[in-house]
């Protein structure tokens, strides 16, 4: 997954959680090795089978993830 695509999954996911439209991030089997999802909120997003190796998660709230 390019830094494009997860942008576009991460600020709809925003909108999800805010009521404001947008979809809850289905994140399942991506490759996510070395992202930077620092400060992200993936409360209540699908990370199932994700590849989260080395990715940075600093301050990242996983809140309901699975």
């Amino acid at each position: 997954m390019n830094k494009d695509e997860l942008s576009t999954i991460l600020e709809n996911h925003r909108k999800w959680l805010l009521g404001d439209g947008g979809e809850q991030a289905n994140l399942s089997d991506a490759n996510l090795r070395y992202a930077n999802l620092s400060d992200a909120n993936l409360c209540g997003a699908n990370l199932r089978y994700a590849n989260l190796s080395d990715a940075n998660l600093r301050y990242a709230n996983l809140s309901d993830a699975n």
